[in-house]
């Protein structure tokens, strides 16, 4: 059986995605979670992660895993371009894919996080296609997570952020900096949010979790915090087996059918 297809088409070549059939309690009536890789927007591609994605199919999850335009050779919107490609792919494919519900989750890990949230509430896109998300360890504010003193900025290298907007004076582009951060596309209607984050994370600041599920509360949307007591960014820990246990019961709740 091929599990590999072409979801469209781009002036860099062609892109793919993976199919991971559920395994143990099928139920066709469930909707699709898509797996979007990290790599801070510049490495890494849709065979990234596999045993993590296995563990969530084995809850009866289908799942999809993509290859999206990386890094310096795309910069933003690029990126959410390829994810709503891919969403409308999944949509136009469910037998395929194995289910009769077009419902759609966004399960996203570090760069992968901050795209399945913009692609949920970028008013550029038709986020009534998502109906969950789940955000592991990204970021949601340009401003605050790219923010260096200036001993910081000397000793450290630029962030993801950079290479997600692919400019190095981030001061200069303010518009696309609040255009690419989540945080300033929350509203009352947004999808549902599993968000988590360790709280030993050196490489973004789990306060940019804290965030975007405080902004969503206060806007009335539905969001849940999980802060992972010691663990570092792309811990082990966030593959332990209670915790993709909980990130399968939040999809499964939010995919049923209606």
């Amino acid at each position: 059986m091929n599990n590999t297809f072409e979801y469209t088409s781009t002036s860099s070549g062609p892109l793919n995605l993976d199919l991971h059939p559920a395994s143990g309690p099928v139920d066709p009536s469930l909707g699709t979670v898509m797996y979007i890789h990290g790599g801070g927007f510049a490495v890494g591609d849709r065979a990234m992660d596999g045993d993590r994605i296995r563990a969530l199919a084995a809850h009866g999850l289908n799942v999809v895993s993509l290859d999206y335009r990386l890094a310096p050779s795309a910069r933003f919107p690029d990126q959410l371009d390829d994810i709503v490609a891919a969403i409308t792919w999944v949509r136009d494919h469910l037998d395929v894919v194995g289910t009769t519900n077009p419902k759609i989750a966004l399960w996203g890990a570090s760069a992968g996080a901050v795209l399945a949230a913009l692609a949920a509430l970028s008013p550029d896109t038709d986020s009534a296609q998502v109906g969950a998300v789940v955000s592991w360890f990204g970021f949601s504010d340009i401003a605050t997570s790219a923010s260096r003193s200036p001993l910081e900025a000397a000793i450290l290298p630029p962030g993801a952020e950079h290479n997600l907007l692919g400019v190095e004076d981030l001061a200069s582009v303010p518009d696309l900096v609040r255009r690419a951060s989540p945080l300033h596309h929350v509203r009352a209607d947004a999808p549902p949010f599993l968000i988590a984050h360790g709280d030993r994370d050196h490489v973004i600041e789990s306060s940019e979790s804290v965030q975007l599920h405080e902004a969503l509360t206060r806007a009335g949307s539905s969001s849940t915090l999980m802060i992972l007591g010691g663990a570092g960014h792309e811990d082990p820990r966030f593959d332990s087996a209670d915790n993709i246990a909980v990130t399968a019961a939040f999809l499964r709740s939010h995919l049923a059918g209606n």
